[in-house]
Parts: C-alpha cells; structure tokens; sequence
C-alpha cells in the first residue's frame, strides 16, 4: 500500500513538474518584448500592428521616429527589403506587413543566419493593408549575414 503510494505521488509530481514548463515555455514566448519604430505620418502601421496584438496575443509598443533611415541601417534591414515600418523583437527584425503566423514560425524555429523578415513595399491584401477585397502577390523574405531567401509567399 506504502509503496503504491510512493508512486503514484512520484506520478502527481513529475506530471505537475510537466505542466509547470510547458507554463513557463508558454510564458517565455508571450513575454518577448515587440517594439514597432513608424513615421508618425503612416496609418496603415497601426493595422498591423492591431493585427500582431490579436493573432500573436502580444504587447505591441509602437515608437514615432521621423527618421527610420537611420534606423533600417542600424537593424541591418538591405535597402531593397525596406517597407514603412520595423518591428524588433526577440532580437529579430520584422520589417513591414509580415503576417503573424510566419513572425511566430521564426520565433518557433529560429532558422541559422537569419536576421529578421521582410515583406517589401506595401502590398495590398497583406495584414494592415486590407484595401477593398484587392489582393496582390506577395513575398515574406526571410535576410541575414548570408543573403536573403524566400520565407513564405502570399496567396
């Protein structure tokens, strides 16, 4: 009786020790920090970033820089990638409308040699830019060191 006992306490706990890291693994990926850097000038930004809120369940701080230049350059985002905003986070650089679901597969999978993501320009039917049902190709770019390489494409 003592021993079965034993075990099924041993069970209750390595069961509770289970449950209490997948709740800090959970935890850890909603306390990474989102800071989106937009001209105080640009509208479509707050949409995106509405739709990073809701679809990765994220704090977005939004900072107005009339010189995101400047910033591109320090993030290391290649001129041809460039869009109207970047968002930092996790150490990563997301740069323009980049869908939520392909934010968290980089986060999930953290690929060797990437440094961020980028939908250049501001193609409409991407997240923030839904403009009357119209829906343009679009490419999510995954840059780093190495070059850039394609990430996702849309639809």
């Amino acid at each position: 009786m003592i021993g079965n006992f034993s075990r099924s306490i041993r069970g209750t706990s390595v069961s509770g020790l289970l449950m209490l890291g997948l709740a800090a693994c959970s935890a850890g990926a909603q306390a990474a920090s989102y800071t989106m850097y937009r001209d105080p000038q640009c509208g479509c930004c707050e949409k995106w970033a509405a739709h990073i809120r809701s679809d990765m369940k994220a704090k977005v701080s939004v900072v107005d820089t009339a010189d995101m230049t400047s910033l591109k350059d320090r993030k290391g985002v290649p001129q041809q990638l460039r869009s109207c905003h970047s968002m930092v986070v996790d150490g990563y650089v997301i740069e323009g409308h980049a869908p939520a679901r392909d934010i968290a597969r980089l986060l999930r999978e953290k690929p060797a040699g990437v440094r961020g993501l980028a939908v250049p320009g501001m193609p409409l039917g991407s997240p923030g830019m839904e403009v009357g049902g119209r829906i343009q190709h679009y490419a999510v770019i995954a840059f780093g060191p190495g070059g850039t390489k394609l990430f996702a494409s849309y639809p």
